[in-house]
C-alpha cells in the first residue's frame, strides 16, 4: 500500500522519495510563488547538480527544472531582479517554489525576511533540452 506523506512515500515501513521528474520547459515559461535562501551552513557543500555551493553565486535551486537552466527572478515587492542559473534541487519545504544563493537574496532584497514572493521565467535552457 502507497501513502503520500508530504513528499515522502511510505511503503509498508520502508520509507521512500518518489524520484523528481525532471519538468518540460519552454523559454518564456514563468512561475509565481515563494522563495527562500540556502542558510550559510551549506557553503561549500555538493549540490544535486555536483557542484559545489557559493553563496556568492547566482544559483538556485528548483524541483523540477533542468540543471544548466537560466532563470531571471523578479521580487514581487520590490521589482528587483536577477539571473540565475539552476544548480541544485530544492527546495524541500511545502509551498516553496524556489531557494536562490544568499547574494541573490541580497540582490533581491529579501535577506531579512528570509521570504518573498518571485516570479521566475526561463530565458534559456541547457543544450539538448
Amino acid at each position: 500500500m502507497f501513502k503520500p506523506f508530504n513528499r515522502l512515500w511510505v511503503i509498508g515501513f520502508l520509507a521512500v522519495f518518489p524520484p523528481l521528474i525532471v519538468q518540460a520547459a519552454s523559454v518564456g515559461d514563468t512561475e509565481t510563488g515563494v522563495a527562500a535562501y540556502y542558510s550559510k551552513v551549506f557553503q561549500g557543500r555538493r549540490t544535486a547538480s555536483g557542484e559545489r555551493y557559493d553563496g556568492e553565486a547566482y544559483t538556485a535551486a528548483h524541483n523540477r527544472l533542468p540543471f544548466g537552466t537560466r532563470l531571471r527572478v523578479t521580487n514581487l515587492g520590490n521589482g528587483k531582479r536577477v539571473e540565475l542559473t539552476v544548480n541544485d534541487r530544492g527546495p524541500s519545504t511545502p509551498g516553496r517554489i524556489i531557494d536562490v544563493s544568499r547574494r541573490a537574496a541580497g540582490d533581491l532584497g529579501f535577506l531579512r525576511e528570509g521570504l518573498t514572493n518571485v516570479q521566475l521565467e526561463v530565458i534559456s535552457l541547457p543544450e539538448g533540452r
